[in-house]
């Protein structure tokens, strides 16, 4: 029967100081503190997952109990202590998960481990791994141990989220950040894990795992185990890539090639080919991101260290970066960071991904436009077709001339949609009704034109509010009141329709209209509606007529006074008096 497997990441977990991966600064300190007996009591080894904080406790806990310490103050490995470590046996260090240990009664356990002394070597160490996971009680009944333990007991603290801890424990501890593992540390050290699995492995194919696991060592092999099983042992970089389901270098070369030449119908195919392979639009517009900063990192020799990719990459970043212009570069990172941000909240994302790689098609057009060029697309006898004719058939696609034949409307003269911005030449597509002076410059057509029809609304806003002046008339006005009263009673509104039925109309020379109402509650009404009425006029006839309102008590025609219950009763008591036998009769009392 063969040996049991054991993945990558505990078979080869560093078992000495100087086996951790990208974190000399923890290693360094904590050897020097060791030579020099300058050890603290409670350590917080806190950082990114998958960064050596748990094995950096185990590796301390080891070397501060090995009988015979190496002159670099690392493990000798074959003391009885060192054998007991590695057998897991040893009595003098104590781990405890804190994710399923986390109440007090857990915490009260270690303390009164605490009290007995070692029965072999120095130092009891207790090692608490996601100590953030401890609830606020846990970590009070922890505090009075963590300040002042026996001096045989060290505490080591390992999470991945520091800011969940509380201030008081950590003032009582000495804090190590961890950091993220930098990519080439990464591929150096899988390049060592490989060769001594017999594992033939491209470095390109390396560097995409080290990507892909983000600082995290375990995560890089974990993928390292995965693959080797998925390609027999024989990495290379295309297999590491449909495996991972990433899109590799070479699209983004080409779909490079198809936009610098304005290809796009190249382009749209190369992204259908894609996408009928299965990858989403916000990755393949995020991978665009990432491309388009490489290209601007080739730019600048002194920037040549940021770069991220394999080595055999590099060469073509640089050519293609010397293809394109840096006004080029940063106007397409723009386009794309806009489309990556609003890709969530588009409906059809096909679609929108399809925009995106259309402008950036026609950036570079834009961007090389001249002066004269544009002066020859504007000539002066020259209206919207005969413009967007004689521009090159490149510089304005087919759904630019369609859009500026179809323009009548200041709106969409001014406000330009979503795929006509910056990278497409939309100027070309601006209306020019009248011939360009010596002065005018064809950069501000879209200014001239929306002066021009501002100032066209204008002269007919005025037209017509002279040729109605003339034509108001008492009629026209009696006319509107009535449709006016009839929407208020619609909307029933009783008291304003009752007041507006008993008022008078009067239209001066000015053409100003006069409201007489017959009392004062009525005019009171009036004055409420007025503006109303107003604006209700303005709508129908296009101008505005100044309305003032009074009220002339009429003294023709006396009013009947309104009787009360009493007075009721006496009126048809006289007409009829046996009202007040019926009254007595019934013992009925009149309401007042």
């Amino acid at each position: 029967m063969s040996d049991q497997y054991i993945v990558s990441a505990r078979k080869y977990r560093p078992q000495t100081f100087d086996t951790v991966v990208g974190q000399e600064h923890i290693t360094t300190t904590l050897k020097n503190a060791m030579r020099n007996n300058h050890l603290a009591h409670a350590f917080l080894f806190c950082g990114p997952r998958g960064v050596g904080k748990t094995t950096c406790a185990r590796i301390l806990a080891r070397t501060l109990n090995c009988e015979h310490p190496t002159a670099d103050m690392e493990a000798c490995g074959s003391c009885s202590n060192c054998q007991s470590f590695n057998n897991n046996t040893s009595f003098n260090i104590f781990e405890l998960d804190a994710a399923s240990n986390n109440s007090v009664d857990d915490i009260r356990s270690l303390t009164e481990q605490v009290r007995f002394a070692p029965q072999q070597g120095k130092y009891k160490v207790y090692i608490i791994d996601e100590v953030h996971m401890l609830s606020t009680a846990a970590f009070n009944a922890f505090l009075k141990t963590l300040e002042e333990p026996p001096p045989y007991a060290i505490f080591i603290l390992a999470t991945t989220e520091k800011h969940k801890i509380l201030p008081t424990i950590l003032s009582r501890c000495q804090i190590f950040d961890f950091k993220r593992i930098t990519t080439n540390d990464t591929v150096q050290h899988l390049v060592q894990i490989a060769s001594k699995e017999h594992i033939v492995a491209d470095e390109a194919a390396l560097h995409v795992i080290a990507q892909k696991s983000e600082g995290c060592m375990r995560d890089a092999l974990s993928i390292l185990d995965r693959i080797s099983s998925f390609t027999n042992g024989q990495l290379t970089y295309a297999a590491t890539m449909e495996h991972l389901n990433q899109l590799d270098a070479d699209f983004y070369f080409k779909i490079t090639d198809f936009i610098l030449s304005s290809d796009v119908a190249g382009t749209l195919l190369l992204l259908d080919d894609v996408l009928d392979r299965g990858f989403e639009g916000d990755v393949i517009l995020d991978g665009f991101a990432e491309h388009f900063r490489n290209l601007l990192l080739c730019k600048d020799a002194r920037m040549a260290k940021l770069l991220d990719v394999p080595n055999n990459h590099k060469p073509i970043y640089h050519e293609k970066a010397n293809q394109a212009p840096p006004s080029f570069i940063l106007s397409a990172l723009n386009v794309i960071n806009e489309s990556v941000l609003e890709y969530k909240n588009a409906n059809n994302r096909r679609l929108h991904t399809e925009l995106c790689l259309i402008r950036l098609c026609y950036l570079l057009q834009t961007i090389n436009q001249t002066p004269s060029d544009e002066k020859k697309n504007f000539s002066p006898s020259s209206n919207v077709a005969q413009t967007t004719a004689t521009a090159s058939p490149k510089a304005v696609p087919k759904v630019v001339l369609e859009h500026t034949q179809s323009i009548h409307s200041e709106e969409t003269l001014v406000q330009e949609p979503a795929l006509y911005n910056s990278p497409i030449p939309i100027e070309t597509a601006a209306i020019k009704t009248a011939p360009f002076t010596q002065s005018e410059s064809p950069t501000s057509v879209r200014r001239v034109s929306r002066n021009m029809i501002q100032h066209a609304a204008t002269k007919n806003e005025n037209e017509q509010q002279k040729m109605s002046l003339n034509d108001v008339s008492l009629n026209l006005i009696q006319k509107i009141f009535d449709d006016y009263k009839a929407q208020l009673k619609n909307e029933n509104k009783s008291i304003l329709y009752n007041a507006f039925n008993i008022v008078k109309l009067d239209l001066n020379e000015q053409k100003a209209l006069h409201i007489t109402a017959p009392d004062n509650i009525t005019d009171s009404n009036i004055q409420i509606e007025k503006s109303a009425l107003q604006d209700y006029i303005k709508k129908e006839i296009g101008l505005i007529v100044s309305i003032t309102n009074s009220f002339v008590e009429s003294n023709d025609e006396p009013r009947e006074k309104a009787l009360s219950k009493a007075e009721i009763f006496a009126v048809m008591s006289e007409k009829n008096p046996l009202l007040y036998q019926l009254r007595d009769t019934l013992k009925m009392s009149i309401d007042y």
